[in-house]
């Protein structure tokens, strides 16, 4: 059984929006996996009904705060994400009007403080029903606010959550350049509004994040450079806040390569490595994105 204290400092896995999952904590982190949006991160599809399945592993042996309580840690997450996305032909201020919706199949094998655990179960609901897509020569920028709907499997008494038993609110806005030489520059911007664990009395402080990547599209191969960039602005708040005005900041970077096949199909494998990490977990993700249209 795990003590009180432990119990209040609970770490959960959650898993995100406009592409998917990584670990979230009550302690510092966010609804977001970030990292997760790369090329054309900024550029809503063609009008049409695609699938995309976001596979995604990440590994940390590390979690960079002082307490005694985190010095022995360890997490292993698998998420599986099925992202329905939907684009139509109509279109409202001059942009092409979308919508999409995830749905998440999780594991995670945590160590905490002495205590272990671990989790297989579905996620929470991640819903956008108006998303508001532009295009004007080299130029694509998006728009939306996802909204995090907390149906997945969650227990207070639990290390290892997949839901986070709160909801979260996250505006967002992208972009991407490509220009005629294949050179792309694209980033996502979101900003997290999150709702007290009525369970638990915590409120995760609101955060602003970055997703980027840099690439040369040669033909159907792209190859890149990005990341994620995560500043927690508001401390994280509530009776079950034992830990204080706890805020999280971290950053990764890694290689990533995407190919389109003829079809529209298109696979995209990344790799990054996190840094400048505080009160959040530091380690390493691998990620396999696979979009299919229809």
């Amino acid at each position: 059984m795990l003590s009180k204290y432990l119990k209040s400092v609970v770490l959960t896995t959650s898993l995100i929006s406009c592409a998917p999952f990584a670990f979230a904590a009550e302690n510092g982190g966010s609804a977001y996996p970030d990292g997760t949006e790369s090329f054309f991160g900024g550029a809503m599809p063609p009008p049409g009904t695609y699938l995309v399945s976001y596979n995604q592993f990440y590994s940390a042996e590390k979690f960079k705060n002082d307490h005694p309580v985190f010095d022995d840690f360890k997490l292993d997450t698998f998420a599986t994400v099925a992202r329905g996305v939907y684009v139509s032909d109509k279109t409202f201020l001059g942009a092409t009007w979308g919508m999409h919706a995830f749905l998440v199949y999780a594991n995670a094998d945590i160590t905490l403080g002495g205590g272990q655990d671990e989790k297989t179960a579905l996620g929470d609901v991640i819903i956008d029903p108006f998303l508001l897509g532009w295009h004007k020569g080299n130029w694509h920028v998006a728009t939306g606010v996802d909204f995090y709907i907390p149906v997945g499997s969650y227990n207070k008494n639990r290390l290892a959550n997949i839901g986070r038993n709160y909801y979260t609110i996250q505006p967002i806005v992208s972009a991407t350049y490509l220009n005629q030489q294949g050179i792309e520059v694209s980033t996502k911007w979101m900003y997290d509004i999150n709702f007290e664990n009525k369970d638990t009395n915590y409120e995760s402080g609101n955060a602003l994040h970055v997703d980027y990547i840099v690439a040369k599209h040669m033909g159907p191969l792209a190859v890149g450079l990005g990341g994620y960039v995560h500043r927690q602005l508001e401390g994280d708040s509530g009776e079950g806040a034992v830990l204080g005005d706890f805020k999280a900041k971290a950053a990764s970077i890694g290689p990533q390569l995407r190919y389109q096949f003829p079809k529209g199909v298109a696979v995209a494998a990344k790799y990054q490595k996190e840094f400048d990490v505080e009160n959040r977990p530091e380690g390493q993700k691998f990620a396999l994105d696979i979009t299919v249209p229809f």
